[in-house]
């Protein structure tokens, strides 16, 4: 056993960016839709969609509000199911600091 191996690994935190595009790409997935139907009734290109689907692109409130929209969804919708997915991670987090070593 290697010193390394008893180094605690330790994750970036995920970006808001990264994970508002998780909500979108998921929710666009669920309902089995194309990149390109979302994006024209979001009023944006499937490119650019696809860039904060993956958390490349930073998108405005209003952006954002035009492709919840398109998938059904509110600002509200999206920023609640970072917030769930923050306090997940955070809780999984706690519980990796209290490990017993064997």
């Amino acid at each position: 056993m290697t010193p390394q191996d008893d180094a605690p690994t330790t994750r970036k935190p995920a970006l808001w960016r990264e994970l508002v595009g998780e909500q979108l790409r998921g929710r666009r997935e669920s309902r089995d839709e194309s990149l390109r139907s979302v994006a024209k009734r979001a009023g944006v290109s499937p490119q650019y969609l696809s860039e904060v689907e993956r958390g490349i692109k930073e998108p405005s409130s209003e952006i954002l509000a035009a492709i919840g929209a398109s998938l059904d969804a509110s600002l509200l919708d999206l920023t609640a199911g970072v917030a769930r997915r923050l306090h997940g991670d955070a809780v999984a987090a706690r519980r990796g600091e209290y490990r017993l070593a064997a």
